[in-house]
């Protein structure tokens, strides 16, 4: 059976990087690899969880149609350009509406551990910024990597999760690097097409 990806433009502009980022990628794809794409900035849906997850809005046909494509896929590939630390607000309000309680993930009701709904599936993450790669690791310990692999994908059970960091952009880096973040972005993409996510639904 094919695999299934499914790529995700999280900038909320379109043509920018990210795109570009999730072209190469489709492009270092072998031909067997079964793809859907969207990006958030298409959606029609509302981000704001204003009443927190006690009352859950109903779920609008962009956003079920989207679950519907997360659940049906073997891989993710998510990109986006980091800003303040974190994704486009408009990213996170995705998250927040679809990775939802008994969709995504289960708590138990006797001990504090829950289940990973969307275990048996992996995830690349192509992030561009304007910060020094080295620099966000060495200075700000990889938040954003920490956070997705424990509190967002990883807690609802996508493994491995690996992160790509693509900076700086400004002054002219993207132009100058681009070559180099081609080779980069074409070997995650034939890395995951050969490899089987790791399945862990317990928490």
């Amino acid at each position: 059976m094919a695999r299934r990806f499914l790529l995700i433009d999280g900038h909320p502009d379109a043509g920018r990087l990210s795109a570009h980022l999730l072209d190469l990628y489709r492009q270092a794809l072998p031909d067997d690899i079964t793809l859907d794409r969207i990006a958030i900035r298409d959606l029609d849906f509302d981000p704001d969880l204003s009443r927190g997850y006690e009352e859950i809005p109903p779920v609008e046909p962009d956003l079920a149609r989207a679950l519907d494509l997360i659940e049906g896929c073997d891989h993710l590939v998510l990109a986006f350009p980091l800003w303040w630390g974190a994704e486009p607000a408009r990213l996170k309000g995705f998250w927040d509406r679809i990775l939802l309680p008994r969709r995504a993930f289960r708590y138990h009701e006797k001990d504090p551990w829950w289940d990973r709904l969307l275990a048996g599936r992996s995830a690349d993450l192509l992030v561009s910024m304007d910060t020094p790669p080295a620099y966000l690791r060495l200075a700000y310990f990889d938040p954003l990597g920490w956070r997705y692999r424990r509190q967002v994908l990883g807690f609802v059970g996508f493994n491995p999760i690996r992160l790509h960091y693509f900076g700086q952009v400004r002054r002219g880096g993207a132009e100058r690097s681009l070559p180099k973040w081609r080779d980069r972005v074409a070997r995650a993409a034939q890395r995951a097409a050969t490899t089987r996510p790791r399945k862990r639904i317990l928490g």
